[in-house]
């Protein structure tokens, strides 16, 4: 045991004592910094039901769904072509294509 735990068990009458309890400290026994991630500022306060950063491929499917939403929403508003949402996305035409075509709306 740290002498971190060791000292946060000494200072709580109520955390466990044995020596298996004290190798697995319960989490309100805990000194936990909640420093969040870039897409939310602390776990606590995130939106998301559970982290993205817990399933394989999380965060980057959740930055291309943004992506493509918004690759969509400019294109129907007749604003940009795909080759001016490709230099605005900094990706390929193929890419915004394929975005296009994931959201049933083709070229």
């Amino acid at each position: 045991m740290s002498p971190e735990q060791r000292e946060i068990v000494n200072e709580n009458p109520a955390a466990p004592h044995s020596a298996d309890a004290e190798a697995d400290l319960p989490p309100e026994y805990c000194r936990y910094h909640d420093d969040g991630c870039d897409l939310a500022p602390s776990c606590l306060s995130c939106p998301f039901t559970s982290c993205l950063y817990d399933e394989p491929g999380g965060r980057q499917r959740f930055t291309r769904q943004l992506r493509d939403r918004e690759i969509l929403r400019l294109f129907t508003a007749g604003k940009h072509g795909v080759a001016e949402l490709a230099a605005i996305f900094a990706v390929s035409r193929r890419t915004v294509q394929r975005a296009l075509r994931r959201a049933g709306r083709n070229e």
